[in-house]
């Protein structure tokens, strides 16, 4: 992702929203169908699951975001963490449900709005601080995402950001114009 300057606080975080919803999608190209659907240990979501309570998230979050609660009633979390998707495809129409609803309530935003109240769960935010919540939480995610996937990888993981080791040559090409990083 190109880093772009900003002062404005919308369009700075709408572009980290995007940067991690491809750190998660380069991380889920990376890895076999089956997967999706594995876990590291009985306590651990599987990729898919993560997705689905992300998308789940996101529904609830982004739906009629100025003038209704982001926990809607019709939600139901622990759901998210049980019988995923079981295809890929299923799985990517999800989780771009979910990224559309973020990215069309951000870009309806304006900066009047930040200072405006919101509830999730019946607990007052500012739309600023609703948006931050949001933006944590979908990184804390895709980082999960990318430590299950590049635990399947091993060896054969192809880094999404500065590669083990070559921190100093990563930085000198940054530097040149030839690669951009945020």
């Amino acid at each position: 992702m190109t880093h772009q300057f900003s002062a404005s606080y919308l369009s700075d975080v709408t572009a980290l929203f995007h940067f991690y919803k491809r750190l998660a999608e380069g991380a889920m190209e990376q890895v076999q169908d089956q997967e999706l659907l594995a876990t590291l240990d009985p306590e651990m979501n599987s990729i898919a699951l993560i997705v689905k309570h992300m998308a789940g998230n996101m529904r609830s979050r982004w739906t009629n975001f100025l003038t209704s609660d982001g926990e809607k009633p019709d939600r139901n979390r622990d759901s998210e963490f049980v019988a995923p998707p079981r295809t890929r495809s299923d799985l990517m129409k999800l989780w771009n449900e979910g990224w559309e609803r973020v990215f069309e309530t951000l870009s309806a935003l304006t900066d009047h709005d930040l200072p405006t109240q919101v509830t999730i769960r019946g607990e007052p935010h500012s739309v600023l601080q609703a948006i931050n919540r949001q933006l944590a939480h979908y990184a804390y995610h895709c980082g999960q995402i990318v430590f299950v996937a590049k635990h399947f990888k091993a060896e054969d993981w192809k880094s999404l950001s500065v590669p083990r080791n070559r921190s100093e040559e990563f930085t000198r090409r940054v530097r040149s114009g030839e690669l951009s990083q945020r």
